[in-house]
């Protein structure tokens, strides 16, 4: 991946949001899952909302990786943690924040399906146009590609971006201004000041 690349911060008021339109067009659709499963660590937000609005009791959970903190790609995508639960003959609906490159959701649904569901649908809140996997529900549809911060990910990236600088900023205000210019983002103070103190912990 460049090192200089468009990224887009998300607030947890807009995840929300996001997370309400998804679950709103998943019950339009008349589709109502016995069972969420969120694909760990992105999916665990964005699924216990939809939890919420769909009125799921149900909720488990699959890991799988892909990228690392900073947009680092490791390669080919790696299941982690399977499924634990008994999904046979039960309406999955696999949440995650986002598909990329799709090749994390192909490995999931390629698992989960192995499993005997009785159907199996995909949500995300954002669904980027260069994704090899289709979800059947998304909130926003990404055409130019960015990568989305979101604020559970929002230090892990961050710091990522920092460590992964030439001539590595020695304050979170030249930071500040390192991130604006690479990667068109403007970070709050604040989070930029975590960062930095966990930086020198």
């Amino acid at each position: 991946m460049p090192k200089r690349f468009r990224c887009e911060l998300i607030s947890w008021r807009r995840v929300y949001q996001l997370a309400r339109r998804l679950a709103l067009d998943i019950s339009n659709a008349r589709f109502q899952p016995d069972i969420i499963v969120a694909v760990a660590r992105g999916g665990y937000v964005p699924a216990r909302i939809l939890c919420d609005f769909l009125n799921v009791y149900r909720l488990a959970s699959v890991s799988a990786t892909h990228y690392a903190a900073g947009a680092r790609q490791l390669g080919r995508a790696r299941l982690g943690a399977s499924l634990d639960t008994d999904i046979s003959g039960l309406k999955v609906l696999v949440v995650d924040d986002t598909s990329d490159t799709g090749d994390t959701l192909g490995l999931v649904l390629e698992h989960i399906k192995a499993l005997n569901p009785a159907s199996v649908n995909v949500a995300v809140l954002h669904y980027k146009k260069v994704s090899a996997v289709v979800p059947d529900f998304f909130a926003q549809k990404v055409v130019k590609w960015r990568w989305i911060i979101y604020p559970w990910a929002v230090i892990e990236d961050i710091t990522g971006f920092i460590q992964d600088m030439a001539n590595r900023p020695g304050t979170p205000e030249r930071a500040a201004v390192r991130l604006k210019r690479d990667y068109g983002v403007q970070i709050p103070k604040q989070i930029l000041s975590d960062v930095y103190t966990l930086l020198r912990s």
